[in-house]
Formats: C-alpha cells, structure tokens, sequence
C-alpha cells in the first residue's frame, strides 16, 4: 500500500498520480477520506446546482465516442423554442437553485449565436441577474464569446476530453473541424474573455493509460482552472468507438477510476468546483453520491423538457431520462443528503479558485 504521506505533499508529479491512480482497498479509502477533508476545509460541505439545459442536438462535429455526432443518421434532431428554455431557466429560478447550464452540440452559425445571445439577455432581464448562467457550447469566435458574455453568460464549459494530443486525434476525424490545437485555443480565448473556464476529460476510453490520466489532471493544474466536469467513459452502440468495446475496462473499473481522479484533483486543486457527473450514476445509482464523498461540490438536475430527454444521448443508458425536474430534483437532493452535505440554495456557489486567480493576476 502507498504510504499515506504521499497525500500531504505540496505538487504531485507524474509518477505521484500514477501511483494514486492504481490505489486499492485501505489505501483508496484513505484517497477518499483525504480528498473529503480538503473539501471541507476549503470549499465546505455545500452542494451546488446547476439547471441543465439540453438545449439542441443539432452537432458540426463527428467525434468518433458520441451519441449525437452528426454521422449518425439514426438521431431524431431537436432545437428547444425560445419558451421552453425561459420555462426551464424560470424552473431553476423560483426553486432558488441560482445557477443554469445551457448546453448544445457545437454550432456556429450567425443564427445560432444571436440566439444564444438574445436568451441569455431574457434571461438576465426575467431574473433580474440573479440567475447565473454557465454555457456549454463548444468552440466559438473570440467575438462570439464576447458577445455572450456581454449578454449575462459568466462560466463556460469546454471539455478538451483528452489533454494527449495523439490520443486526441485517434478519437476524431482528421479533419479542420477537430483540431486539438485550436480546441485548446479556445480554451485561452474563454480565460482572456472573463469567464470562470471549466474544461473536462473522458475515463477509461480505448487506448487510454493511467500516465495519460494523470497528463490531465496536470493539464488541469497548469492551465489553472476554475471548474471539472469529467466522468467515465460509456460506450453508444451508434459511434465508431463502439467497436473497441472489448477493451474497455468493466464498468465499475471505469467509475472507481472517475472517483479517484476526483479525488486526486481535489487533493491537488483545493478550491476549484468539480462537478459530480450523470455518466457516474449511469454505473451506479448511488455513482453522483459517491462523488460527493471523493470531493465533488457541483451537481446539475437535467431540466430539459421530457420529451427531448431522451434524443440527448452522449452514451447509452443515462439516467433520469422518463423524469421530469420536480422528479430529477428530488434524486439528487436525497444523493446530497445521503453524503452528509447540504444544498447551497440560492447561492451561486461560483468557484473560489477563480476569485482567488483574479485577484492575483490583478
């Protein structure tokens, strides 16, 4: 078993993380009960929301591990009206839960970010900013993140799914439309524009090493930032990924190695926000509470109207899909109860660590 000291040094290397990664039995409860401590000490025992809204399907790209690529011909297509999403963001608001999440496959077109653009501005005016507002729409123009931002957009969530970039490019087309370089751009670009940036990685995907893993968890590290959204890896019967599904790790593998890199991110970035994520219950139903108990701070109840639940499939089997947000509200209040924490309603809960780079980059 590692010895335990190894969790109070000041920077984990590479072969630091690697060991933590590959941690069983005693040794990984003591990772668990570690990363517990530090989210107590540094963030509190408070649970966050975030409304999610799924608000298209519609996707440019053709990643080879999702559901709603645009290669996939046997996807039923959807776009929300300018009134379900009010709907959805009223939900949020009047049950105080502070925060919302747009979220859509990537589109860049003039209609799309005029569209964006004018919901975030009802938005805005129908909560009189109360409701802060996190988008998650992939990559844009420096201009087209500037105008969302000036229109009441404060986080942005990009996940670079892979910091490797050759593993990268075996997981997308080599093509303009998915290159590694410029997706970390963007990256850059959401940092220069004043938003709190979040980015977030894929566990357990073919071809992937725990030294890759831990490549990301220093790739969050560096670049700094203010929010993680990563969970396991599951895979769509409807993607070229599919057919590596015999190496693949068992299921639960992949979910004890989401809660350790969890974990270890806790440990290393104390006060960032870090998401307990849906794929994490598509394992196991108590998958998001477990989360919570590795260092999660941040959950988010799918608020898109039901009868589009079910056409937003990133992976096969995600749960809450035949629920409606009353529904969906319930589970994850019992989850955040069951892990001892409490619900931070009508708080922001906006990520410390983005207060704390402000100010010294001031």
């Amino acid at each position: 078993m590692t010895g335990l000291g190894i969790f109070n040094k000041e920077r984990f290397s590479r072969e630091d993380i690697v060991e933590l990664l590959s941690l069983k039995g005693d040794g990984l409860q003591a990772l668990y009960d570690t990363a517990l401590e530090v989210k107590a000490r540094h963030v509190g025992r408070k649970v966050y929301f975030r409304g999610l809204i799924e608000y298209s399907n519609h996707c440019s790209k053709n990643c080879y591990y999702c559901g709603i690529r645009c290669g996939n011909k046997n996807h039923v297509r959807y776009t929300l009206t300018e009134e379900e999403v009010l709907e959805a963001a009223m939900y949020a608001y009047n049950n105080r839960f502070a925060s919302i999440v747009i979220q859509s496959g990537e589109q860049t077109s003039s209609h799309f970010t005029s569209t964006i653009e004018s919901l975030l501005k009802e938005i805005r005016t129908l909560t009189h900013s109360e409701l802060h507002v996190t988008l998650s729409l992939g990559e844009q123009t420096e201009d087209t993140y500037r105008r969302w931002y000036s229109a009441g957009a404060q986080r942005y969530l990009l996940r670079i799914e892979v910091s490797n970039p050759e593993l990268y490019r075996r997981l997308h087309p080599s093509d303009r439309h998915h290159n590694y370089t410029d997706r970390l751009e963007k990256l850059y670009l959401l940092r220069k524009t004043g938003y709190m940036v979040g980015t977030g990685v894929m566990i357990g995907l073919p071809f992937q090493t725990l030294e890759d893993l831990a490549d990301d968890l220093i790739f969050f590290r560096e670049f700094d930032v203010d929010m993680v959204g990563m969970g396991p890896y599951i895979e769509h019967e409807e993607t070229p990924l599919y057919q590596y599904r015999d190496q693949l790790l068992p299921l639960n593998e992949r979910l004890e190695l989401s809660l350790k890199m969890v974990a270890i991110l806790r440990i290393m970035m104390k006060d960032i926000n870090i998401a307990a994520t849906t794929a994490m219950q598509t394992i196991d139903p108590r998958g998001r509470e477990r989360a919570l108990l590795a260092g999660a701070n941040v959950m988010m109840p799918n608020l898109t109207p039901l009868k589009y639940k079910q056409e937003y499939l990133l992976y096969k089997n995600k749960p809450g899909t035949e629920d409606d947000a009353e529904r969906t509200k319930e589970v994850m209040e019992q989850n955040i109860l069951a892990a001892g924490d409490e619900i931070g309603y009508g708080e922001w809960g906006d990520p410390r660590h983005f207060e704390r780079r402000v100010k010294s980059e001031k």
